[in-house]
Protein backbone atom coordinates (compact mmCIF):
# COMPACT_ATOMS: atom_id res chain seq x y z
CA UNK A 1 0.00 0.00 0.00
CA UNK A 2 1.44 3.54 -0.94
CA UNK A 3 1.19 5.71 2.04
CA UNK A 4 -0.20 8.87 -0.19
CA UNK A 5 -2.70 6.98 -1.58
CA UNK A 6 -5.92 6.94 0.50
CA UNK A 7 -9.89 6.11 0.20
CA UNK A 8 -11.86 8.52 0.51
CA UNK A 9 -15.73 8.72 0.59
CA UNK A 10 -18.20 11.20 0.12
CA UNK A 11 -21.58 10.55 1.64
CA UNK A 12 -24.70 12.96 0.01
CA UNK A 13 -28.30 13.06 -0.46
CA UNK A 14 -28.50 11.76 -3.50
CA UNK A 15 -25.11 9.88 -4.20
CA UNK A 16 -22.17 8.33 -2.37
CA UNK A 17 -19.04 8.90 -4.42
CA UNK A 18 -15.80 7.61 -3.77
CA UNK A 19 -12.15 7.22 -5.21
CA UNK A 20 -8.02 6.61 -4.10
CA UNK A 21 -6.50 9.70 -3.80
CA UNK A 22 -2.88 10.87 -3.87
CA UNK A 23 -2.87 13.17 -0.57
CA UNK A 24 0.50 14.63 -1.59
CA UNK A 25 -0.82 16.18 -4.58
CA UNK A 26 -4.58 16.30 -4.27
CA UNK A 27 -5.64 13.86 -7.29
CA UNK A 28 -7.67 10.85 -8.07
CA UNK A 29 -5.30 7.87 -8.73
CA UNK A 30 -8.32 5.53 -9.51
CA UNK A 31 -12.00 6.24 -11.27
CA UNK A 32 -14.60 7.84 -9.20
CA UNK A 33 -17.14 4.83 -7.92
CA UNK A 34 -20.44 6.48 -7.58
CA UNK A 35 -23.86 4.46 -6.15
CA UNK A 36 -27.39 6.14 -5.35
CA UNK A 37 -28.03 7.18 -1.96
CA UNK A 38 -30.31 4.04 -0.74
CA UNK A 39 -33.96 5.70 -0.59
CA UNK A 40 -33.94 4.18 3.12
CA UNK A 41 -30.61 5.58 3.80
CA UNK A 42 -30.06 3.85 7.67
CA UNK A 43 -27.07 2.49 8.40
CA UNK A 44 -27.86 -0.91 7.49
CA UNK A 45 -28.26 0.22 3.80
CA UNK A 46 -25.63 2.51 3.62
CA UNK A 47 -22.60 -0.23 5.13
CA UNK A 48 -24.18 -2.17 1.93
CA UNK A 49 -22.97 0.30 -0.40
CA UNK A 50 -20.02 0.91 1.43
CA UNK A 51 -18.85 -2.34 1.39
CA UNK A 52 -19.49 -2.64 -3.12
CA UNK A 53 -17.65 0.25 -3.24
CA UNK A 54 -14.84 -1.05 -1.43
CA UNK A 55 -14.54 -4.37 -2.96
CA UNK A 56 -14.77 -2.27 -6.32
CA UNK A 57 -11.97 0.00 -5.24
CA UNK A 58 -10.28 -3.04 -4.20
CA UNK A 59 -9.62 -1.20 -0.63
CA UNK A 60 -10.53 -4.06 1.78
CA UNK A 61 -8.54 -4.32 5.19
CA UNK A 62 -7.43 -1.24 4.84
CA UNK A 63 -8.51 2.52 6.54
CA UNK A 64 -10.08 5.03 4.66
CA UNK A 65 -11.67 8.81 5.41
CA UNK A 66 -15.33 9.66 4.79
CA UNK A 67 -17.68 12.96 4.70
CA UNK A 68 -20.86 12.53 6.06
CA UNK A 69 -23.89 15.41 5.84
CA UNK A 70 -24.18 15.61 9.77
CA UNK A 71 -22.81 17.40 12.77
CA UNK A 72 -19.58 14.86 13.43
CA UNK A 73 -18.11 15.64 17.03
CA UNK A 74 -15.36 12.72 17.90
CA UNK A 75 -16.68 10.47 15.04
CA UNK A 76 -20.62 10.39 16.65
CA UNK A 77 -23.33 11.22 14.16
CA UNK A 78 -24.92 14.32 16.05
CA UNK A 79 -27.40 15.46 13.20
CA UNK A 80 -29.08 14.16 10.04
CA UNK A 81 -29.12 15.98 7.02
CA UNK A 82 -30.47 14.91 4.04
CA UNK A 83 -29.75 11.20 5.62
CA UNK A 84 -31.80 9.13 7.57
CA UNK A 85 -32.79 10.17 11.10
CA UNK A 86 -31.41 7.00 12.37
CA UNK A 87 -27.79 7.91 12.24
CA UNK A 88 -28.25 10.25 14.94
CA UNK A 89 -26.42 8.84 17.81
CA UNK A 90 -24.60 6.21 15.94
CA UNK A 91 -20.78 6.14 16.67
CA UNK A 92 -19.66 5.87 13.59
CA UNK A 93 -15.90 4.61 14.19
CA UNK A 94 -16.98 2.39 16.29
CA UNK A 95 -20.21 1.07 13.68
CA UNK A 96 -17.61 0.80 10.71
CA UNK A 97 -14.84 -1.26 12.78
CA UNK A 98 -17.55 -3.73 13.73
CA UNK A 99 -18.87 -4.43 10.76
CA UNK A 100 -15.83 -3.86 7.89
CA UNK A 101 -12.98 -4.61 10.15
CA UNK A 102 -11.36 -1.80 9.52
CA UNK A 103 -10.17 2.18 10.91
CA UNK A 104 -12.80 4.48 9.74
CA UNK A 105 -12.77 8.64 10.59
CA UNK A 106 -15.52 10.48 9.93
CA UNK A 107 -16.01 14.60 9.86
CA UNK A 108 -18.67 16.83 8.04
CA UNK A 109 -18.65 16.68 4.65
CA UNK A 110 -18.70 20.25 3.52
CA UNK A 111 -15.84 20.43 6.45
CA UNK A 112 -13.88 17.86 4.72
CA UNK A 113 -14.25 19.64 0.89
CA UNK A 114 -13.47 23.15 2.46
CA UNK A 115 -10.06 21.32 3.78
CA UNK A 116 -9.38 19.83 0.22
CA UNK A 117 -10.41 23.53 -1.33
CA UNK A 118 -7.69 25.05 1.35
CA UNK A 119 -4.81 22.59 1.11
CA UNK A 120 -4.87 22.27 -2.86
CA UNK A 121 -7.69 24.61 -4.39
CA UNK A 122 -8.19 28.32 -4.35
CA UNK A 123 -7.63 28.73 -0.82
CA UNK A 124 -3.94 27.30 -1.08
CA UNK A 125 -2.25 29.99 1.34
CA UNK A 126 -5.37 32.31 1.85
CA UNK A 127 -5.53 33.77 5.34
CA UNK A 128 -8.70 35.49 6.52
CA UNK A 129 -12.10 33.92 7.13
CA UNK A 130 -13.05 32.15 4.40
CA UNK A 131 -16.20 30.01 3.98
CA UNK A 132 -16.94 27.35 1.06
CA UNK A 133 -20.62 26.76 0.98
CA UNK A 134 -21.47 23.60 -1.38
CA UNK A 135 -24.67 23.70 -3.39
CA UNK A 136 -26.32 19.77 -3.94
CA UNK A 137 -29.10 18.43 -2.29
CA UNK A 138 -28.98 20.23 0.56
CA UNK A 139 -26.55 23.77 1.37
CA UNK A 140 -23.12 22.55 3.61
CA UNK A 141 -20.57 25.19 4.90
CA UNK A 142 -16.98 24.73 6.00
CA UNK A 143 -15.53 28.22 7.43
CA UNK A 144 -11.42 28.39 7.76
CA UNK A 145 -10.24 31.58 10.00
CA UNK A 146 -6.25 31.67 9.27
CA UNK A 147 -6.16 28.12 7.50
CA UNK A 148 -7.72 26.90 10.67
CA UNK A 149 -10.96 24.89 10.49
CA UNK A 150 -14.19 25.87 12.27
CA UNK A 151 -16.21 22.66 12.39
CA UNK A 152 -19.70 22.10 11.79
CA UNK A 153 -20.57 25.25 10.87
CA UNK A 154 -24.16 24.70 9.55
CA UNK A 155 -25.28 27.67 7.47
CA UNK A 156 -28.05 25.55 5.30
CA UNK A 157 -29.60 25.65 8.55
CA UNK A 158 -30.38 28.84 9.20
CA UNK A 159 -34.01 29.80 9.73
CA UNK A 160 -34.94 31.68 6.26
CA UNK A 161 -38.46 32.48 5.33
CA UNK A 162 -40.80 30.04 6.54
CA UNK A 163 -38.34 27.52 6.51
CA UNK A 164 -34.67 26.91 6.19
CA UNK A 165 -32.13 28.27 3.87
CA UNK A 166 -31.20 25.04 1.68
CA UNK A 167 -34.76 24.78 0.75
CA UNK A 168 -34.71 27.85 -1.49
CA UNK A 169 -31.50 28.02 -2.85
CA UNK A 170 -29.84 24.78 -2.56
CA UNK A 171 -29.53 22.89 -6.64
CA UNK A 172 -32.37 20.79 -5.13
CA UNK A 173 -34.55 23.41 -4.75
CA UNK A 174 -33.49 25.26 -8.44
CA UNK A 175 -34.44 21.52 -9.82
CA UNK A 176 -37.54 20.91 -7.47
CA UNK A 177 -39.03 23.91 -8.31
CA UNK A 178 -37.86 24.02 -11.99
CA UNK A 179 -36.26 28.10 -11.73
CA UNK A 180 -34.53 29.63 -14.18
CA UNK A 181 -30.97 30.96 -14.01
CA UNK A 182 -31.73 34.17 -13.02
CA UNK A 183 -34.80 33.42 -10.45
CA UNK A 184 -32.35 30.65 -8.53
CA UNK A 185 -29.18 33.27 -8.85
CA UNK A 186 -31.04 36.37 -7.36
CA UNK A 187 -32.28 33.69 -4.60
CA UNK A 188 -28.74 32.22 -3.61
CA UNK A 189 -28.07 35.79 -3.61
CA UNK A 190 -30.38 37.02 -0.96
CA UNK A 191 -29.27 33.64 1.15
CA UNK A 192 -25.53 35.02 0.69
CA UNK A 193 -26.29 38.38 2.10
CA UNK A 194 -27.81 36.78 4.49
CA UNK A 195 -25.12 34.81 5.73
CA UNK A 196 -22.43 37.60 4.66
CA UNK A 197 -24.56 39.80 7.36
CA UNK A 198 -23.76 37.08 9.91
CA UNK A 199 -20.65 36.09 9.54
CA UNK A 200 -19.02 38.57 7.55
CA UNK A 201 -16.55 36.12 5.35
CA UNK A 202 -13.39 37.45 3.62
CA UNK A 203 -14.26 35.36 0.50
CA UNK A 204 -16.67 32.84 -0.47
CA UNK A 205 -16.29 29.80 -2.43
CA UNK A 206 -18.97 28.03 -4.18
CA UNK A 207 -18.52 24.20 -4.37
CA UNK A 208 -21.12 21.36 -4.87
CA UNK A 209 -21.89 20.19 -8.80
CA UNK A 210 -23.67 23.66 -9.46
CA UNK A 211 -20.23 25.29 -9.12
CA UNK A 212 -19.24 23.90 -12.61
CA UNK A 213 -21.81 25.90 -14.39
CA UNK A 214 -20.67 29.27 -12.19
CA UNK A 215 -21.36 31.24 -14.79
CA UNK A 216 -24.84 30.77 -16.05
CA UNK A 217 -25.46 32.51 -12.22
CA UNK A 218 -22.36 34.61 -11.38
CA UNK A 219 -24.10 38.17 -12.12
CA UNK A 220 -26.76 38.32 -9.98
CA UNK A 221 -24.39 37.53 -7.30
CA UNK A 222 -24.25 41.59 -6.25
CA UNK A 223 -23.35 40.76 -2.31
CA UNK A 224 -20.08 42.61 -1.07
CA UNK A 225 -18.42 39.79 -0.19
CA UNK A 226 -16.39 38.58 -3.32
CA UNK A 227 -17.90 34.96 -4.33
CA UNK A 228 -15.61 32.82 -7.09
CA UNK A 229 -16.45 28.80 -7.80
CA UNK A 230 -14.05 26.42 -6.11
CA UNK A 231 -11.48 24.56 -7.91
CA UNK A 232 -12.11 21.00 -6.88
CA UNK A 233 -15.74 21.37 -7.92
CA UNK A 234 -17.43 18.05 -6.82
CA UNK A 235 -14.17 16.04 -6.09
CA UNK A 236 -13.45 18.17 -2.91
CA UNK A 237 -15.26 16.25 -0.36
CA UNK A 238 -13.53 12.80 -1.37
CA UNK A 239 -10.33 14.40 -1.41
CA UNK A 240 -10.87 16.15 2.04
CA UNK A 241 -12.25 12.51 3.39
CA UNK A 242 -8.78 10.97 2.57
CA UNK A 243 -6.78 13.81 3.98
CA UNK A 244 -8.89 13.27 7.22
CA UNK A 245 -8.02 9.81 7.24
CA UNK A 246 -4.39 9.93 6.07
CA UNK A 247 -3.81 12.79 9.02
CA UNK A 248 -5.26 10.19 11.57
CA UNK A 249 -3.27 7.64 10.86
Amino acid sequence: MDKNVMLGIDVGGTGIKGALVDIKKGVFVSDKVKYKTPKESDPKAVLEVFKKMIKDLDWEGKPFGCGFPSIIKNNVCCSAANIDKRWIGVKLGELFKKELGVKATFGNDADLAALAEMRFGKGKGKMGKLLLVTLGTGIGSGMFMDQKLIPNVEVGHLHYKKSIVEHYASNKAREDKDLSWEDWGKELNKVLEYIEFILNPDLIFLGGGVSKKFKNYKEYLTLDTKVIPAELLNNAGIIGAALLAHEAG
